[in-house]
């Protein structure tokens, strides 16, 4: 049972005082019903329709009534305005995937891949997953650079036996109805998500949740046009945390965080440590979460196992291929998609173009992240479980899942968990909540698909110059994403720590038994 409510512990179940008069972005600067005028209970003293407790008055309760009417406006009008800036993102992204040669390009990988299985073929062999691939009517493009960029990203099936089993029921139907059913299933997903973290953030600042959510959907075309797993991957991951944290569905929030680690285990694994180190119930639902992940993956890795016996180094020689150096995944400035606006965004991409010598950059990447990532575990290990510190500790990890492993802009969806953290720095006032403000806002932005590819368009020609401050020009001008995602992770990090620090030492998870 959760405990009760107060202002050290718990911003998620407060009662929400609407303020859009502070600075916000442009898309809720135009939403006047936001504005909820109610204050909470223990807040009333400069209200000016307050009356005692003790005597009733029919202007209290009309002004009870205003304050109840406003919120449930303020949802509907959040909820429009989500599902309108993810709509946007569906029809451009539905748009362009139709009219591109390699449209769809991710989707058909892992549905390739579930065919083969279907068809008892290997999907780890790039002949039989070609085979199958022009069987359900693929082509490849006629241009050289499109047939390279297609055989590299397509043809090599890098996807793990748990993430084709997943896909096995979308691949039961012709490829542009699975399609179509994928898209609706992740914008549903996303539009899900995005609302739950814009609930949780609109107790604090409920414009300021609003623009971040808002802005993050309407940068999803490329998501939408290639069709990659990361945004269900994230729906489910972001819905498994809100359940757990508000105590609410918690089978569903299971079953969510189970299928996130089945599909992308690079993109939802630290957020499950979190749970894992928190303590108490929430060390539970990660151990049940782990029970049930592994119960779904192991008919996955039996059928392949059965169809494919050589699937493991199999795997392993797609990804070296793949990562090899020129490759569509090398984070070094001699990839393919060195300027494409779907951009590898973790640290070694980042440190590569100050020396291309993965000896270097692989090490000081690991160093750099992996530090970051030891404080953050002692520090939850050792703090008492809140709400609050719960929310920086995910805000932080969001960001720092990003840059140690192997991850692309579509990936940093998952900056949805830095929502709630944003909101609730905000409403505390003082510099930090403008320092956050801009770090989100960054954050967003630079990985967003829209400025990404206006981006990728101006310094499309633009090559790794020579000397220190040529190498530091182009990795801020073409991987900008890897600094700004360090910062955020290093802010919300130091955040962490400091309130970790005045927190008295206790069981972990104690408040949430």
């Amino acid at each position: 049972m959760l405990p009760p409510s107060t202002p050290e512990n718990d911003f998620s179940l407060a009662q929400t005082k609407g303020d859009l008069t502070r600075p916000s972005l442009a898309i809720a600067s135009v939403l006047p019903a936001l504005e909820m005028p109610g204050a909470p209970v223990s807040d009333v003293s400069s209200d000016p329709l307050r009356v005692d407790s003790n005597e009733p008055s029919v202007l209290g309760d009309a002004s009870a009534t205003r304050v109840k009417q406003n919120k449930k406006n303020s949802r509907w009008i959040a909820l429009l305005l989500i599902l309108v800036s993810c709509g946007l993102s569906v029809l451009w992204g539905s748009f362009l995937a139709r009219s591109s040669s390699v449209g769809m390009t991710d989707f058909k990988a892992v549905y390739s891949g579930a065919r083969c299985l279907i068809q008892h073929s290997d999907p780890y062999k790039s002949g039989d997953f070609l085979r199958v691939y022009q069987a359900e009517g693929g082509r490849i493009p006629t241009d050289p650079t499109m047939a390279l960029l297609l055989r590299r990203a397509l043809l090599v099936c890098v996807n793990l036996p748990t993430t084709l089993f997943f896909i096995l029921p979308f691949a039961q139907l012709p490829l542009a109805q699975a399609y179509v059913l994928w898209m609706l299933f992740m914008a549903a997903g996303l539009a899900l998500a995005a609302f739950l973290m814009w609930t949780t953030g609109a107790n604090k600042a409920p414009g300021i949740s609003l623009s971040l959510t808002c802005t993050l959907l309407a940068n999803c075309v490329i998501l939408f046009k290639d069709g990659n797993a990361a945004g269900i991957v994230v729906s489910l991951c972001v819905a498994a945390v809100w359940c757990f944290l508000e105590d609410r569905f918690v089978p569903a929030g299971i079953l969510c965080l189970a299928l996130s680690l089945i599909i992308k285990p690079h993109d939802a694994g630290l957020v499950w440590l979190y749970f894992l180190l928190a303590g108490g119930v929430l060390r539970k639902r990660a151990l049940q979460t782990l029970i049930v992940t592994v119960v779904l993956s192991l008919p996955a890795f039996l059928w392949v196992s059965h169809v494919a016996p050589d699937w493991l180094p199999e795997l392993r020689s797609n990804v070296q291929e793949a990562s090899a150096h020129g490759g569509l995944n090398d984070p070094g400035p001699a990839a393919i998609g060195f300027h494409h606006p779907d951009n590898i965004i973790d640290l070694q991409a980042f440190l590569s173009v100050f020396r291309d010598d993965p000896r270097l950059y692989v090490p000081a990447s690991y160093l750099v992240s992996g530090s970051l990532l030891l404080l953050w575990s002692f520090a939850t290990l050792r703090s008492r479980f809140s709400r609050e510190r719960a929310w920086l500790a995910l805000a932080a990890i969001a960001a720092l899942t990003m840059l140690i492993t192997y991850h692309r802009q579509h990936d940093a969806k998952l900056l949805l968990l830095t929502v709630p953290a944003c909101a609730m720095l905000w409403a505390e006032g003082g510099p930090t909540r403008w320092v956050a403000l801009v770090a989100n806002s960054a954050g967003i932005l630079i990985t967003g698909d829209i400025p990404a590819t206006a981006l990728s368009i101006l310094t499309g020609q633009l090559h790794v110059q020579s000397g220190f401050f040529g190498h530091l020009k182009t990795a801020l001008l073409v991987r900008p994403a890897p600094l700004i995602l360090l910062f955020i992770a290093a802010f919300y990090l130091w955040i962490y720590l400091r309130r970790s620090a005045l927190a008295p030492e206790t069981a972990n998870g104690a408040e949430y038994s």
